[in-house]
C-alpha cells in the first residue's frame, strides 16, 4: 500500500492530512508553494494531474483528485471502522454531508469571503450570495444544535470535509451570531490530529482571506 499525499500551501488538502493522521496511515507528502505574485498553484502540480489542484492524491499508482471523492476512498479503504458510520442507517445522511460541503456550501462561502479582495461583487450578486451563504451556515448550524457532530456521536469524513468550509467562513466574518456552529468548530480544531496537520501542513486558510 502506497500513499502519496501532494499538498500545496493554504489549500483543502491539509483535510486529508488531518483524515490521513486521524485514521493513523502512512503516507508520504509532497509540498507544493504558491507563486507569491498570482497565488496559483506551480507548474509542479500540473504535472501529477493536469487540474492542478489539490488535494491530489496518489493511491497505488492511481492519481485522485476532488476533496469528497478522496476522503470517502480512503476512509473505505482505510479508516471504515472509525470514520465512517458506525450503522447503515446513517449511511444516506453521511453522504450526503460528505459531498455537501464541495458540491453545494463552497462557491458562495469562497466567492464571497474573496470577493472584498477583487472589487466586491455588486449589490446583485452581493445580495444574491449573501443569503445562500446565511441559508447555508444556518442548515449546518441546525445539524450540530444538541449534536457533537453532523453524523451520529463520533467524527466522520462529513466533519473533515466540512472544517474547511468553517474556517473560511470564520477567517472572512461570514460565521456570524451561530453559537453552536461556532461550538462545533471548536471541538473540530481541538483534535489532535487536526492540530497536527495543521502542525505539517501549516495554516488552511491565507491570512489576507480575513476580512
Amino acid at each position: 500500500m502506497s500513499i502519496v499525499l501532494h499538498h500545496l500551501e493554504y489549500s483543502r488538502s491539509t483535510r486529508v492530512i488531518w483524515l490521513l493522521e486521524e485514521m493513523g496511515t502512512p503516507y508520504e507528502m509532497v509540498r507544493h508553494q504558491r507563486d507569491p505574485q498570482t497565488f496559483r498553484a506551480p507548474p509542479g502540480l500540473a504535472e501529477v494531474h493536469p487540474l492542478s489542484k489539490a488535494p491530489t492524491v496518489i493511491v497505488d499508482g492511481h492519481v485522485m483528485v476532488e476533496s469528497g471523492a478522496i476522503i470517502e476512498y480512503l476512509i473505505e479503504r482505510f479508516g471504515s471502522e472509525t470514520l465512517a458510520p458506525a450503522n447503515a442507517k446513517d449511511r444516506p445522511a453521511y453522504l450526503e454531508w460528505l459531498h455537501f460541503a464541495e458540491g453545494t456550501m463552497a462557491s458562495p462561502i469562497i466567492f464571497s469571503a474573496l470577493a472584498p479582495r477583487f472589487g466586491g461583487l455588486g449589490p446583485m450578486l452581493g445580495g444574491f450570495m449573501g443569503a445562500e451563504v446565511t441559508k447555508l451556515l444556518d442548515h449546518v448550524e441546525r445539524a450540530v444544535t444538541g449534536h457533537d457532530y453532523l453524523v451520529g456521536d463520533r467524527l466522520s469524513g462529513a466533519d473533515i470535509n466540512m472544517a474547511y468550509l468553517l474556517e473560511v467562513a470564520t477567517a472572512s466574518k461570514q460565521i456570524g451570531d451561530r453559537p453552536n456552529l461556532i461550538a462545533y468548530l471548536e471541538r473540530l480544531r481541538a483534535r489532535p490530529a487536526y492540530q497536527k496537520s495543521i502542525e505539517i501542513g501549516g495554516p488552511m486558510i491565507f491570512a489576507a482571506i480575513s476580512a
